[in-house]
């Protein structure tokens, strides 16, 4: 099982470190022509492998890979009028390509720790220095969506192979992140360290 199954392209084929210096670029929709854009002024932070069932993943992937870039810096510059919302009750909006169904960016529209972030997937770019998965999160989701349980050892295994922790929520830093969010709603004040 362990040799033939796919946990994402950038996995897969080793992991490519990013560039730290990197400035961003664009991300294209899988269309044959006219194909939708979305330029990031900057790289990505946070990106990792992903096993929820929302985001989009490339056909035959276990998991998606995303990361996240500030609201600002991102702009849809050609084929807006292709973009939907695939899910509007959701928190994360995510603004998919009516024509091939590829997932361009998720914003966040409500109160919710990580407003002001967009999500994106940088396989989308055709441009290399993009950050490097740094963990894999929702890695038992994969269960909910048919996954054989018997082979969740097999995959949070080649996720350690190549260095990736894994985690059934998000990495604990982004845990901690969303728990302050949480505390300070709820009247919680923290003295600066």
């Amino acid at each position: 099982m362990a040799t033939t199954m796919s946990l994402h392209p950038l996995i897969d084929n080793g992991i490519v470190e990013g560039r730290q210096n990197f400035g961003g670029g664009a991300l294209y929709c899988r269309c044959s022509s006219n194909k939708v854009e979305i330029s990031l002024k900057s790289n990505v932070a946070h990106n990792h492998a992903c096993g929820c069932s929302k985001c989009w993943k490339p056909s035959g992937a276990l998991f998606s890979i995303v990361g996240v870039v500030p609201r600002e810096n991102l702009s849809v510059t050609a084929n807006e009028s292709k973009l939907i919302i695939v899910d509007e009750s959701a928190a994360i909006q995510r603004h998919a390509c009516k024509d091939c169904g590829v997932h361009l960016y998720g914003r966040i529209e409500k109160e919710h720790p990580f407003k002001g972030l967009d999500f994106v997937h940088i396989e989308l770019s055709n441009e290399e220095g993009w950050q490097e998965p740094q963990f894999a999160g929702f890695v038992s989701s994969i269960i909910e969506q048919g996954f054989n349980p018997k082979g969740i050892d097999d995959v949070r295994a080649r996720f350690k192979a190549v260095g990736l922790d894994t985690y059934d929520v998000l990495s604990p830093p982004l845990m901690d992140l969303i728990a302050t969010f949480n505390a300070q709603k709820a009247g919680f004040s923290f003295a600066a360290s």
